[in-house]
């Protein structure tokens, strides 16, 4: 039992010498051990592979101690300052795959329209372009937000229209629920019209 005790308490050598000497990356904290690894019969199989680990670790701590620059922070403590890594390591995880082109983009490709015109400065007039449309998460496609199959109206042509509670009243007074919509617009576009026309007297006016 002393005998064991004293093994235990044995200091191992901080000097690892090989036949052939170790390489390193010591921005990935990597030692590379050219020697063969050789484990005779008598040896216990996980003892031998522990003093191979013991050593390349030893070697490694040696080698960022010795060529790898050393400072203090009071906040910090002890820093040491790893070089940049050389060896090409693979990845975790595959390259995330290309974005596939929307339906637009194809069609815009296919006619050579917006970016993908020679035209100088078709780029910048398709991204004006694209201001006035909005994406129709129905059908997946960049939609116009007025004028022909615009966005403001949507659901004016649908076959079944959800009636709310509150305008079931109006349904059984006469008044057409379905048609609410475009008839709003319509009622909208003309009252901005007559604001436009007024505007338009009150500036002569006041030009005059």
């Amino acid at each position: 039992m002393a005998d064991v005790a004293a093994t235990k308490r044995e200091k191992l050598p901080i000097t690892v010498v090989k036949e052939n000497p170790y390489t390193f990356d010591l921005g990935h904290l990597m030692a590379q051990d050219p020697n063969p690894l050789v484990i005779s019969k008598s040896e216990n199989t996980n003892d031998a592979l522990k003093a191979v680990a013991r050593d390349g670790a030893q070697v490694l701590i040696n080698q960022l101690l010795t060529t790898c620059q050393i400072t203090s922070d009071p906040k910090e403590g002890v820093l040491l300052s790893l070089p940049a890594p050389q060896t090409l390591l693979p990845r975790f995880k595959p390259l995330p795959k290309p974005k596939e082109p929307t339906k637009w983009e194809l069609f815009a490709k296919k006619k050579g329209i917006g970016k993908y015109s020679s035209k100088p400065g078709a780029a910048l007039a398709e991204k004006e372009r694209r201001k006035n449309l909005v994406y129709d998460e129905t059908s997946g496609e960049w939609v116009p937000k007025w004028g022909y199959k615009g966005a403001n109206k949507a659901g004016e042509n649908d076959w079944l229209v959800e009636v709310p509670d509150k305008d079931w009243k109006n349904e059984a007074e006469g008044q057409n629920v379905r048609t609410a919509g475009r008839r709003e617009r319509k009622e909208r576009i003309k009252r901005n019209d007559r604001k436009m026309r007024a505007n338009e007297r009150r500036s002569r006016k006041s030009g005059g």
